[in-house]
């Protein structure tokens, strides 16, 4: 039961942290501030803000999933970080639907990671 734990939190880990990569390219993926100038002045910040959040929350997650996967398997606080985590994923995926209504396959293969990281952090938490 320990090997499978520790290998779908090593998982949970590696998913966290491709995202916080992921994130921190935003900026020139996306051309920011620049591309950003068509909007308000508060709607940039925001984005940037809490794109630059999510790296945080992303890392974070990514180095308790390496550093304590044991505490997170084994505690209540541990299961509750996953679950919301699980949480977070499934959210993301069902707003992809709502707002991100664009048929790509870039947009496709991005809802995939999102029910990915779903799966992964609702197994991690369950077992």
């Amino acid at each position: 039961m320990r090997i499978a734990s520790d290998w779908l939190i090593l998982a949970c880990g590696l998913h966290s942290a491709a995202f916080a990569l992921f994130h921190l390219g935003f900026w020139r993926l996306f051309d920011w501030p620049r591309t950003l100038m068509a909007t308000t002045r508060p709607n940039r910040a925001i984005v940037q803000i809490a794109n630059a959040q999510l790296v945080w929350v992303f890392g974070a997650v990514a180095l308790l999933c390496f550093v304590m996967p044991a505490e997170l398997a084994a505690t209540p606080l541990g299961r509750a970080v996953l679950a919301g985590m699980a949480g977070f994923w499934w959210l993301r995926l069902v707003l992809q639907f709502v707002w991100l209504r664009v048929r790509h396959p870039l947009v496709h293969r991005l809802s995939v990671t999102f029910l990915v990281g779903a799966m992964l952090f609702t197994a991690a938490a369950v077992r």
